[in-house]
């Protein structure tokens, strides 16, 4: 891969890691709601699910797309559902800064197994490997599949800590509730493009 294409994939991850998407309003909301060590498991989730997830649709699974493309329907129906089913989940999220019993973050497998259904994530990697990845070789695939999680934790991570500073703020049960709701709005927000594409 030359220096430039390579500098392009970098800002390209750059870019579509930091800016607002499902995973980065459901690590605000988990900043804020849990805190940043107890995220941190999340946090690699999505680095390393996203990771797996380049690698293997560039092997092949992109082509089960174009040749069954009801397989693309089925994956947006799902992808609405759970985002859905997600949103839910923030919008009624108890406090739990005086109780630590109740409710808990995302975990790793759930995390990474999610980006599997993140429609964001679906147009990052097809994007990636079609435009970063020319060679289409295995070689190719894991090289874009390191230099997004490199690029992809650090954003992320942004994103936990602006939750937990938030947290200051969302003392308040009534607060924290409005927080909660909002996250899950614009998580429901966020399906815009899958719903009604241009």
């Amino acid at each position: 891969m030359s220096v430039e294409l390579l500098t392009a994939l970098v800002l390209f991850a750059l870019v579509t890691s930091a800016t607002p998407g499902p995973n980065n309003l459901m690590l605000m909301a988990s900043g804020a709601n849990y805190g940043f060590s107890r995220s941190i498991p999340h946090m690699l989730g999505i680095s390393v699910g996203f990771g797996l997830m380049i690698v293997l649709v560039g092997a092949g699974l992109a082509q089960v797309f174009e040749s069954y493309p009801v397989s693309y329907t089925v994956l947006k129906v799902i992808s609405v559902l759970y985002l859905s089913y997600l949103a839910w989940k923030i919008a009624t999220a108890a406090p739990i800064r005086g109780d630590a019993g109740k409710g808990r973050p995302m975990t790793f497998l759930q995390a990474a197994a999610f980006q599997w259904v993140n429609p964001k994530a679906w147009a990052m990697a097809l994007t990636a490997l079609s435009v970063y990845a020319p060679s289409q070789t295995l070689a190719a695939f894991a090289l874009v599949a390191v230099i997004f999680a490199s690029v992809n934790l650090p954003a992320i991570t942004a994103w936990t800590v602006l939750g937990q500073q938030l947290a200051r703020v969302l003392t308040n049960p009534r607060r924290l509730r409005v927080f909660n709701r909002t996250m899950a709005a614009l998580l429901i927000a966020s399906l815009y493009p899958v719903l009604w594409p241009r």
